[in-house]
């Protein structure tokens, strides 16, 4: 049953403890709004200064992130002790007794912690570059590099945060690590067509487009293949104009070949039907 006298007795008991400890919280929750507001421009004067110095894009990113999230980590460490919302003993205690749980729910961390690093050491891709990681199915441009995730945008626009550990323990093709790229389309042409005319209308398709590059051109056939003679050729391209020379290129080769009566065959089925003679027997 409550009575005035009731609450005058756990006021007197509790009610201090509890409004102290209610008082701790609040100027914990103040005093880290506070401090993530000082990280944050903090975060940006360093992300200028490191502009000014030059720094890698891939290793800015990667080095705010670990400013920002190390001393937002250390800032609530620091807050709860000193505060003692919580004794230190007691978080002591606890991450020594959650050791193990601790050390398995951080693997992950860690391992994408220790790939960003190594991302960073031995650079097989920066921010900018196109990569191709076939296990993961991504491929795009990366943006940002960061402690725990590399930030990739796709060709239709979607970000994309791989984690670095599957980074670094899978394949990675980097397809702007170079200033060129050596360009190679293929295509059938009839047994009938004219061989010889085709290779020189594709060195004159070549000589065209100034965006291909004269030296160590090659123009072959590749194959006598069931249903068609392959031929094609190589030549480099600046890697920035591979993909827009190539789809040209597939399209100056139909127009060439169409105009020129060269076939470029497609699969099908020849029937011949041979009817029976006067003096043919049925068999």
């Amino acid at each position: 049953m409550f009575t005035w006298e009731a609450l005058e007795t756990w006021l007197k008991d509790t009610g201090g403890t509890a409004l102290k400890f209610l008082i701790r919280v609040l100027l914990a929750l103040l005093i880290y709004y506070v401090v993530s507001k000082l990280i944050k421009k903090l975060c940006k004067w360093l992300s200028k200064r490191m502009d000014q110095l030059h720094v890698e894009q891939s290793v800015k990113s990667f080095i705010v992130s670990l400013v920002r999230y190390g001393t937002l980590i250390f800032t609530v460490i620091t807050i709860v002790v000193q505060l003692h919302i919580v004794e230190a003993s007691a978080i002591a205690a606890v991450i020594a007794s959650a050791g193990v749980g601790i050390s398995l729910a951080l693997k992950g961390g860690l391992s994408n912690f220790a790939g960003g690093v190594l991302i960073l050491l031995l650079k097989p891709f920066r921010v900018g570059d196109y990569i191709l990681v076939p296990a993961a199915e991504v491929e795009g441009t990366v943006k940002k590099i960061e402690m725990y995730y590399t930030t990739v945008t796709s060709i239709d626009n979607q970000v994309i945060m791989i984690p670095n550990a599957a980074l670094t323990d899978n394949t990675i093709t980097n397809v702007t690590a170079m200033d060129k790229r050596k360009l190679e389309i293929k295509v059938g042409i009839s047994y009938q067509a004219d061989m010889h005319r085709a290779k020189n209308i594709l060195l004159e398709l070549l000589d065209e487009d100034e965006r291909i590059e004269q030296e160590e051109r090659q123009v072959f056939v590749a194959s006598l293949d069931a249903s068609a003679v392959t031929v094609g050729f190589r030549a480099w391209v600046k890697t920035e104009d591979y993909w827009p020379v190539k789809w040209k290129m597939n399209e100056r080769i139909k127009e060439s070949f169409d105009s020129e009566g060269i076939e470029i065959p497609y699969n099908q089925l020849d029937v011949n039907i041979k009817e029976k003679g006067f003096g043919d027997k049925e068999q």
